[in-house]
C-alpha cells in the first residue's frame, strides 16, 4: 500500500457584497505560477485550520479576519507524488483592511459562474462548484450555521 503524508491547506472565498470572490494569482518561480486560486496556505503543525487561514491572509493580502467570521464551505482532494493534499475551502464576508497582492503577481474579483474559464490548479474546481452551491444556499436565505440547524441534542 501506497501510504502518502496528509498535507493540509486552508483557502478563503473572499465574498464581496456584489458575491464576487477575490482570486489571487501565483508568482512567478512557484509551482503552477500563473494560475489563479484562493488566497490561503497550508496548516503549520499544532495549527488549527482556522488560525492557519486567518495567518495566511494577514500574511499574504495584508488584512485581519476574526475566527467567527470563517464559515466552512467545502474541502477537495488531490494526489500529489509525495503526499495527499486536503484543501479546505471558507467562505469569508467581513475582514478587516483592504486586500493587497502581497504574495501575488495580481488580484482580481470573479463571480464563482465565471471562475470556470479561468486557468486554476487541480484541486481549485471542485472548490467552485461547492461554492457556487454555497452562495446559492445563502442567496436563497438558507444559512449554513450551526445556529440554523434544528436541534439533534437527545431529548
Amino acid at each position: 500500500m501506497n501510504e502518502r503524508l496528509i498535507f493540509p491547506v486552508v483557502a478563503a472565498a473572499l465574498v464581496d457584497s456584489a458575491g464576487r470572490v477575490l482570486l489571487q494569482q501565483r508568482p512567478a518561480g512557484k509551482p503552477l505560477a500563473g494560475l489563479w486560486e484562493f488566497p490561503g496556505g497550508k496548516v503549520e503543525r499544532g495549527e488549527s485550520p482556522e488560525a492557519a487561514l486567518i495567518r495566511e491572509l494577514a500574511e499574504e493580502l495584508e488584512i485581519s479576519v476574526a475566527s467567527d467570521a470563517l464559515t466552512p464551505a467545502g474541502f477537495a482532494t488531490e494526489v500529489l507524488p509525495d503526499r495527499h493534499l486536503l484543501l479546505m475551502l471558507y467562505v469569508v464576508r467581513e475582514w478587516q483592511g483592504e486586500a493587497r497582492p502581497h504574495a501575488a503577481t495580481a488580484l482580481r474579483w470573479e463571480r464563482p459562474a465565471d471562475m470556470a474559464s479561468l486557468p486554476m490548479p487541480p484541486a481549485d474546481p471542485p472548490l467552485v462548484r461547492q461554492l457556487a452551491a454555497c452562495l446559492a444556499w445563502d442567496a436563497a436565505g438558507i444559512r449554513r450555521s450551526a445556529a440554523a440547524l434544528p436541534d439533534a441534542s437527545p431529548a
